[in-house]
């Protein structure tokens, strides 16, 4: 699926502060100067809290890549908000706790955009 087709999704994770502000504030960015289309969301956690409608937009696009937090608790966020993931590659989950901004960008963008810096 190309780029133009693929949903990217940024969580800021600005409630529980569990992703180095570094590591979110360089993916930020760089997603910010590539020019590609995302959508940036506040929280993910305070949105499957809230059953956010945005959630089932998110999780029926066809490829998904999400730069969040563990795999398995950004899957279990969009259950609990009643928007499970498609099980597959359909959605892809990028580690920010754990990830440098370079390999999160370059997993998203492509290796084009992994070693740019701002």
């Amino acid at each position: 699926m190309s780029q133009a087709q693929t949903r990217i999704l940024y969580c800021h994770c600005a409630y529980a502060q569990v992703v180095p502000k570094e590591v979110k504030e360089q993916v930020l960015a760089r997603l910010s100067e590539s020019g590609a289309a995302f959508d940036a969301v506040a929280d993910l956690c305070e949105m499957a809290a809230r059953r956010d409608p945005a959630l089932a937009q998110l999780a029926a696009s066809p490829s998904l890549k999400i730069a969040a937090c563990y795999p398995r608790a950004v899957r279990w966020l969009f259950s609990a908000g009643g928007a499970p993931l498609a099980e597959g590659d359909a959605a892809q989950v990028l580690n920010m706790r754990t990830c440098c901004a370079d390999e999160v960008v370059g997993a998203i963008l492509g290796d084009g955009f992994a070693g740019r810096r701002t």
